[in-house]
């Protein structure tokens, strides 16, 4: 985890934001998906995922809405995100979970 300029926490692999928390403020999350992605969370979970607003969210940046989101989900988004942004040798290593 680490900070940026604006102080909000950032969860990077190999330099890149996959996750941020407090983003837009205080109980929610942001990860980075694909916009298939994105579209199949929001789908099956609207009250706890949503797409940012504006570019970030068409490109795939998701808010999470950490009180109405199950625990399982929030996982499974935090893998997505994290293999998504993983260097591909890297994100290989790593089994299916």
């Amino acid at each position: 985890m680490k900070p940026l300029t604006w102080a909000t926490p950032t969860f990077r692999v190999a330099g890149r934001i996959f996750a941020t928390l407090g983003y837009p403020e205080s109980g929610w999350a942001m990860v980075k998906l694909s916009p298939e992605q994105q579209e199949l969370f929001v789908k099956t979970q609207p009250a706890a995922f949503a797409p940012v607003k504006g570019g970030w969210g068409r490109g795939g940046a998701t808010n999470v809405r950490l009180r109405a989101a199950k625990r399982g989900a929030v996982r499974e988004a935090l893998i997505t995100a994290w293999r998504n942004r993983a260097p591909k040798r890297l994100a290989e290593t790593i089994l299916d979970t």
